[in-house]
């Protein structure tokens, strides 16, 4: 007893002993630094000039930790800081590897798109609100849960972006808005409690938090321990999160209702981390489980994918149009959960990658459209294309990558999920995916035929903007600077689909992961 106490003793002093290096600091750093610059922007909270020249310091800040740490982890593999100097799996840990390095990456380069957006579509009343304080704490939340090796820490994190994106939703705090905040709140509080329930109840199975743990260990639980009971409750909880059918209802009900700059970080962000964390807790924690619930993830795929599209088709507001493409989406990245495979894998995460891109400029295009012709809906938009060729040739190529034709970026990803579901004879996900980007070209060939191309009844061609502050110079900027990745991965996918291929091999084989958080098999 002695001699192991002795042993204890030794590891911890080694371990407190053992210099922090630079790269260490790089997993935490794009957590940090939207807190501190969050905090600045409260102590600037009566100078609302500033307000989005030190988010956009902050975000550009954030984006180049996010770069050097994706570099970084693809040279040398997963990155692990673990908190306080105490030893895994004691201490709250902060892990990287190329799946949460890459997705870290993509949601900092939307944020930090959309808050250029946000200097002409958030007026000072949006600003003396705190909309940027809001964003700042929103993506320190979305880094912390692609970047935390805990799981319990997961759920914090989960806690820190729903709270600012409550805030975000309710800017203005009209009528439309408090609605879809209430329906968003109380949705997301039965997501939360599942997953707080679902993680109380591994904790008591495995006695610990630590992902990398928990990993190493279920194996030799399995026969015992009720590890199906936790994936499907994980399932349910972030499949709530993620809007999976049937429990996405949430999300059409709000995501119209805040400020177009809101919705496109919504629209671009939140339901990925959803798809983020069953990722993480169904393949690299639960692979047995996950090859169980195999079938009935491939039917929440399937009607996930087919009944959101049908939604799009329902409507006539451009925001609703885009939500349910969001919620359809999500869908094709279950497919990839789905399959489990290497292929399969790949292809929901470059979907994802691609998704974030896309869903976000779509947004940001209907903010666009409503202030040149007026309105969101299509019954009144009319006749974009003699006013405004450049928008209406951002449009269609948008569309085009929705739909996952070329050259946008969603040709490739599905590419890799039709392939990956013929080779394991699932023909009905390939025929969903294919089913799915058909009806999705109707869905966006109607928004362009009746928005773009109709013409305008009456004399004026186009009302004028709708705020003062609106630059269309600066609002076709940001949607070029969306497009320049969007277009990028559709005509030269091979660097993109390497990175999701790394990604993937990282999540099935999670050694790296784990000897990151246990170099030499420590703990």
């Amino acid at each position: 007893m002695a001699g192991e106490a002795g042993k204890i003793v030794d590891v911890t002093a080694a371990m407190i002993t053992t210099p922090v290096t630079a790269a260490d600091w790089l997993v935490i750093a794009p957590v940090v630094i939207p807190i501190v610059f969050g905090a600045l922007l409260l102590m600037f909270r009566h100078e609302m000039r500033w307000h989005g020249i030190v988010a956009l310091v902050g975000l550009g800040a954030m984006v180049g930790t996010e770069v050097a740490l994706l570099l970084h982890v693809l040279a040398n593999g997963p990155l692990s800081m673990t908190m306080g100097s105490w030893l895994p799996p004691f201490g709250i840990s902060f892990t990287a590897d190329a799946l949460g390095a890459t997705f870290a990456l993509t949601s900092g380069i939307v944020a930090f798109i959309c808050a250029i957006f946000a200097i002409r579509d958030i007026n000072v009343s949006g600003r003396r609100y705190g909309f940027y304080p809001f964003l700042m704490l929103l993506m320190a939340g979305v880094s912390g849960a692609f970047l935390t090796g805990d799981i319990f820490n997961l759920y914090v994190w989960f806690e820190v972006f729903v709270i600012s994106s409550f805030g975000l939703l309710i800017l203005g705090s009209e009528k439309a808005q408090i609605d879809g905040a209430t329906k968003y709140a109380i949705l997301n509080l039965v997501a939360t409690t599942l997953f707080l329930i679902a993680t109380g109840y591994l904790y008591g199975t495995f006695g610990t938090l630590n992902m990398a743990d928990i990993a190493r260990k279920a194996e030799g639980l399995r026969a015992t321990a009720p590890l199906m009971t936790l994936a499907s409750l994980y399932l349910l909880a972030f499949g709530m999160k993620a809007a999976a059918f049937p429990v996405n209802f949430w999300l059409p009900a709000s995501y119209h209702t805040p400020r177009i700059v809101t919705a496109a970080l919504f629209g671009g962000l939140l339901t990925k981390i959803g798809v983020y964390a069953l990722l993480r807790t169904l393949v690299m924690l639960f692979p047995v489980e996950r090859s169980v619930l195999a079938d009935l993830i491939g039917w929440v795929a399937v009607l996930t994918m087919v009944l959101g599209v049908m939604g799009a088709l329902a409507q006539s507001d451009t925001r609703r149009i885009f939500g349910f493409l969001v919620i359809s989406g999500v869908g094709v990245m279950l497919a990839g959960l789905a399959l489990g495979t290497q292929t399969g894998l790949s292809g929901a995460i470059l979907y994802a990658v691609h998704s974030m891109l896309v869903m976000t400029a779509l947004y940001l295009l209907a903010g666009m459209m409503k202030e040149l012709g007026g309105s969101f809906s299509l019954r009144e938009l009319a006749g974009l294309y003699r006013s405004t060729p450049l928008l209406t040739a951002i449009a269609l190529v948008l569309a085009l990558a929705v739909a996952g034709l070329p050259p946008g970026s969603g040709l490739w990803p599905k590419v890799l999920l039709v392939k990956a579901s013929l080779e394991a004879n699932q023909w009905l996900l390939a025929g969903a995916v294919l089913l799915s980007g058909f009806l999705t070209t109707i869905a966006l060939g109607r928004v362009f035929i009746l928005a773009f191309w109709r013409e305008r009844e009456g004399a004026g061609a186009t009302k004028a903007l709708a705020t003062d502050t609106a630059s269309p110079v600066l609002g076709y900027g940001v949607l070029l600077a969306l497009m320049v990745p969007i277009v990028v991965l559709g005509v030269y996918p091979e660097p993109f689909i390497k990175i999701a291929d790394i990604a993937a091999g990282g999540l099935l084989n999670n050694a790296g992961y784990i000897g990151a958080v246990f170099p030499a098999g420590g703990g």
